[in-house]
């Protein structure tokens, strides 16, 4: 799964890419940067 990086500013890989479901009940995808690892997220289903 390929996300955004905001520290980076660039579209990388996660790294361990986890579904989770956020606060307002929409699904989303967190990872991590394989490069800063930062977190990453992408709202949508993966």
């Amino acid at each position: 799964m390929e996300g955004y990086c905001l520290k980076c500013r660039e579209r990388r890989e996660m790294k361990d890419p986890k579904a989770i479901t956020m606060k307002n009940g929409k699904p989303a995808t967190e990872g991590t940067c394989p490069v800063c690892s930062t977190r990453i997220f992408k709202i949508g289903k993966a």
